[in-house]
């Protein structure tokens, strides 16, 4: 990065008019970002699309501290780069503030083909546009801000991962290593509705599979113990765990079983989707779970998967961090508010780590995984300057250090 200081004087309101006279600039990057098609389920397409990312970032940012690219075996590969800070008082060995962004996303190969980058006034579109390949135009221009303006910002690590809309089988282990130590945690995922996102529920993905006793329907059936009917009892039992007041989800996505109408079913499967917003509601999910029972004692049941993202709570750490945020976007004008949401990302691990994260930082927009999935451009231009001046805050060694608790819950989101 160009650490030259060029306006030291710069004002939140340089940075607002700075960033809105590179819109163009900022389309032009995200129509190219967006038309590289970057599947979760496409090794190959992923292992084509980062190299030029790398290139895009390393041209936009300058060249890193450190590189490391993680395999990802079957899955996309991570991508962690790092950056020294610029005109702060962050000593050499000052662990970075980390940047987590994904590049996959839900759509299959040939989805750019069919619905190609478009920009119709002030409204993108596009497979991935607001989730989140938005997101990462925003973090680099925001730093490009900074560095134009001579402003400071603090040491980063930018941490870049392609199987984050598959539940981040691969990554996971390399985002906990590399932001655990982080003073901050800043997750440029889609906004909801505008707000931040300071907590997550904590998700749980499961299969329970049932096995029973196959033989004709007609002829034999005293002889035959129906999968199909001990699964559908199993998803009453597993309906009935659902708790909204306290949070708690369950549903079942998927039904499998049976062969044949005349055959007493043999193999009969349920996936489900789990989200909790405490670890206690976790732990009385996990009772009901191993306690469940054929209904006929002939037949078995085996439960496999388990909680696939933590808990995001909102703990002190973070509601220092949204309050830092919120009083940097109030200097530009802008109200920022915070929510509490069902989905989850790769901020909930960092945050089960003690980590204070301000998730949601990305696009304003709507239609994530859907086909209208679109974003508002001057919403892009906003939040970019936003985020430039959380990071020029975060820039000061004692609020970097004020922010980190532990991962004790405080709370519930606005």
């Amino acid at each position: 990065m160009n650490t030259a200081p060029r306006t030291p004087a710069a004002t939140p309101a340089d940075l607002t008019a700075w960033v809105a006279s590179h819109r163009d600039d900022m389309v032009a990057e995200l129509a190219r970002y967006v038309d590289t098609e970057t599947p979760s389920d496409d090794k190959e397409c992923l292992d084509a699309a980062l190299p030029g990312l790398e290139q895009w970032l390393t041209a936009s940012l300058g060249t890193p501290a450190a590189r490391r690219r993680a395999d990802g075996g079957v899955y996309g590969d991570t991508l962690v780069l790092d950056w020294p800070g610029a005109r702060t008082g962050h000593g050499d060995g000052a662990p970075p503030v980390a940047l987590l962004c994904h590049y996959d996303t839900v759509w299959t190969k040939g989805t750019v083909a069919e619905r190609p980058f478009a920009l119709d006034g002030d409204t993108a579109t596009g497979p991935g546009v607001f989730d989140m390949k938005a997101g990462l135009v925003q973090a680099v221009w925001a730093l490009r801000a900074l560095d134009a303006l001579g402003l400071p910002r603090p040491p980063l690590r930018l941490v870049l991962n392609g199987d984050e809309e598959l539940g981040s089988p691969g990554s996971r282990p390399v985002i906990e290593a590399e932001a655990g130590e982080a003073p901050a945690a800043l997750v440029f995922e889609a906004s909801a509705d505008g707000a931040v996102k300071t907590a997550r529920k904590g998700v749980g993905l499961f299969r329970v599979t049932a096995t029973g006793v196959e033989a004709h329907a007609g002829l034999d059936p005293a002889n035959g113990v129906s999968a199909v009917d001990e699964i559908a009892r199993a998803v009453l039992a597993l309906h009935a765990l659902t708790d909204t007041a306290a949070g708690t989800t369950v549903n079942v996505g998927v039904l499998t079983g049976g062969t044949r109408p005349n055959v007493a079913a043999g193999r009969a499967v349920a996936d489900l989707d789990i989200r909790v917003s405490d670890s206690a509601e976790a732990e009385r999910v996990d009772r009901a779970l191993a306690a469940l029972r054929p209904h006929d004692p002939r037949a078995s049941l085996a439960l496999t998967g388990g909680w696939n993202r933590p808990v995001m709570a909102r703990t002190d750490g973070i509601a220092r961090l949204f309050e830092l945020a919120r009083t940097c976007a109030a200097e530009q004008g802008v109200e920022l508010r915070e929510c509490a949401v069902g989905g989850a990302s790769d901020g909930n691990f960092v945050a089960a780590l003690g980590v204070p994260v301000l998730d949601g930082l990305g696009a304003v927009g709507a239609g994530a995984h859907a086909r209208d999935e679109h974003i508002s451009i001057a919403g892009m231009t906003e939040r970019t300057a936003v985020a430039a001046r959380v990071l020029s805050a975060l820039a000061d060694p004692a609020v970097a250090a004020g922010l980190r608790q532990p991962a004790a819950a405080s709370g519930t989101a606005a």
